[in-house]
């Protein structure tokens, strides 16, 4: 019998979810707005999945999907203001640390400017924690080619970041 995703199974990803939605929009807002998206989605009819295990690798390639979906809709669209930034959220609610709320903004920031094929790789395995081989077969490329993109995509963080 294959496991059904229920919605209480799913709220164990909704952080690594954030966090790879953040990496992939580059924004807070529109990242609260796909992960949202991606649940409706999701919940929206009963799925059924091949083990337990593999709930945040499906997650992870509908959010990819409703994340494609929603750029192509928002080109269809006129462009609107972003609003003032006037709740601080931590990019990680274990620290208190101004200087690390920046760092991770201005890290997701730099993700979120890579090229489509880096920022997948890099969200799939430094974001999401995803193995070589899982964000391989989410983004059905070879493993060499997650390897160098990662590389490459890692590069063009680092330098965008100043280190």
């Amino acid at each position: 019998m294959t496991p059904e995703l229920l919605a209480e199974t799913l709220a164990v990803h909704l952080d690594r979810l954030y966090r790879a939605a953040w990496a992939l929009c580059g924004s807070r807002e529109d990242a609260e707005d796909l992960v949202q998206e991606t649940y409706a989605r999701v919940l929206a009819k009963p799925r059924t999945i091949d083990a337990a295990d593999q709930a945040l690798f499906y997650l992870l390639g509908v959010l990819r999907n409703t994340h494609i979906s929603m750029l192509r809709k928002r080109a269809r669209r006129p462009q609107t203001a972003p609003l003032e930034d006037t709740e601080h959220r931590l990019a990680a609610p274990a620290s208190d640390s101004p200087a690390a709320a920046f760092e991770a903004h201005e890290l997701f920031a730099a993700i979120s400017e890579l090229p489509d094929d880096y920022r997948d790789a890099v969200t799939a395995v430094d974001v999401a924690g995803l193995s070589y081989a899982e964000a391989a077969k989410m983004l059905s490329v070879p493993t060499g080619t997650i390897m160098s993109r990662l590389h490459r995509g890692r590069d063009r963080v680092a330098r965008a970041v100043g280190g």
